[in-house]
């Protein structure tokens, strides 16, 4: 079960994007309603990819880089940039929902679009990470988070 966890977190952060996609598509539509749907699905499905990593981290731990040891650097570094940016996203996502939810709407409108292209980026990043350490190479030991991250 706990092999599945990876490729179920990593569709639900695809399916987050596709719908911050949407929601972006229909608010420039000005169809306002089906916006805040859109993004509140997205959001969701971001949140239920946030619980099953942090489950995963916490009671498996991290999937080191299996990949070949010269090449290990380049994904670590890589990973560190998608955390930063995935830990920016989040922040960005939860100040972009309490603006719309609290009416702030020409806050909201700054903002959104900003959160959007880092989500996208985070979201994209996200599933190079998993192919880099389920498809591509077979995925190492399981480890600390701080090992995982900085090998140490």
């Amino acid at each position: 079960m706990f092999h599945i966890l990876p490729m179920i977190s990593t569709t639900f952060i695809a399916i987050s994007a596709i719908f911050v996609a949407i929601g972006w598509y229909l608010i420039k539509q000005r169809r306002i309603e089906a916006h805040k749907k859109m993004m509140i699905t997205g959001a969701v499905f971001a949140l239920l990819f946030f619980t099953i990593y942090m489950y995963r981290t916490i009671f498996i731990g991290n999937m080191n880089f299996g990949g070949p040891e010269e090449y290990r650097i380049y994904y670590q570094v890589f990973l560190i940039f998608h955390i930063t940016l995935a830990t920016i996203a989040a922040v960005f996502g939860l100040v972009t929902l309490y603006f719309g939810f609290s009416n702030k709407i020409s806050k909201h409108k700054k903002i959104g679009p900003i959160t959007s292209v880092i989500w996208f980026g985070s979201a994209i990043t996200g599933v190079m990470v998993y192919f880099l350490l389920f498809v591509l190479y077979q995925g190492g030991e399981t480890d600390s988070l701080f090992k995982t991250i900085l090998n140490f």
